[in-house]
């Protein structure tokens, strides 16, 4: 990979200070976009779920609720049961990323599983919050173009509402975790080709042997270090992250920061932050900070883009 990508162009935006290395797509039967496809990504494909599985929900709710007050002589103007469930059923979309960044970065599985749990409930408080405010806000506002008033209740309408958006938050967590669990058992794992340098992962409960070209970055997770891999996984193996670095030495990887090891082979874009930082995007849009205070990787990231 590092040959194919010596032979392309790379280019340097000096007015916000960009770096642009064009990479050669390898194709090795991982998810991350490395076959020639481009695949969704799992937050996408759970968003699409969730979102078909909202709208069904809420046009049922629509069309239960005025079912119902017809068989009570109850005379409802179809727009408003619409604009109810409507309203709910938007801003909880627009809130979907909030459970799903969270299982990205602390997962229900692994060492940090009971972190991941504090996290989530503690997340369902402004969850709802928002909710409830959002929801509000558009209903005042449909009703304002209809010349009619709505009014939400006190408190026990926002206990109602919080007990329904933490089953909601719930299921989108789930969905989205489950999302990547399927994907991964389908996804085709990359074979190393005979006599590609492997590097063993141990997990505690099973060893993954993994080419460590395919170790995008590691990250260090308290006595744990997290591997960003092609496919998609992260699995977390408990060692510092200065062992992991002399474990891959001579490999590409360079320490960017007290915390990250990335692969120079995946790095596709450079941003300076400012005092010296810069961001570094990988193949997979990862982001890794680099440190000021380690210019040995600046400057291998440098000779890297001048081959």
């Amino acid at each position: 990979m590092a040959a194919a990508a010596a032979q392309l162009p790379a280019a340097w935006d000096g007015r916000r200070r960009r770096w642009y290395i064009r990479k050669a797509w390898v194709t090795n039967g991982s998810g991350s976009g490395t076959t020639g496809e481009r695949r969704w990504p799992d937050w996408a494909v759970a968003f699409a779920v969730l979102a078909l599985a909202t709208a069904s929900i809420g046009t049922v709710n629509v069309l239960s609720y005025l079912h119902d007050a017809g068989r009570m002589g109850r005379r409802v103007p179809w727009w408003e049961p619409a604009v109810w469930e409507g309203s709910s059923c938007v801003v909880l979309l627009g809130l979907a990323w909030i459970p799903m960044l969270i299982v990205a970065r602390l997962p229900p599985e692994g060492p940090r599983w009971p972190l991941g749990v504090l996290a989530h409930l503690a997340a369902t408080i402004p969850f709802s919050l928002l909710h409830v405010g959002l929801m509000v806000a558009l209903r005042e506002a449909a009703y304002a173009l209809a010349d009619e008033d709505y009014r939400f209740g006190g408190g026990g309408e926002l206990i109602y509402e919080y007990r329904k958006d933490v089953l909601s938050y719930t299921i989108y967590a789930a969905t989205f975790w489950i999302t990547r669990r399927l994907r991964q058992k389908t996804e085709p794992r990359p074979v190393a080709a005979a006599g590609q340098d492997l590097f063993e992962i141990d997990e505690g409960q099973r060893l993954i042997r993994v080419a460590k070209p395919d170790i995008l970055c590691a990250r260090s997770s308290g006595n744990y270090v997290e591997f960003f891999l092609a496919d998609g996984r992260r699995p977390l193996m408990r060692a510092t992250l200065a062992r992991v670095e002399s474990l891959l030495a001579g490999a590409g990887f360079v320490r960017t920061h007290k915390s990250w090891l990335a692969n120079l082979a995946h790095v596709v874009e450079a941003v300076a932050e400012g005092s010296g930082d810069y961001a570094l995007r990988l193949t997979d849009g990862t982001q890794v900070p680099l440190s000021r205070r380690f210019p040995d990787a600046l400057a291998s990231l440098r000779a890297n883009r001048a081959r």
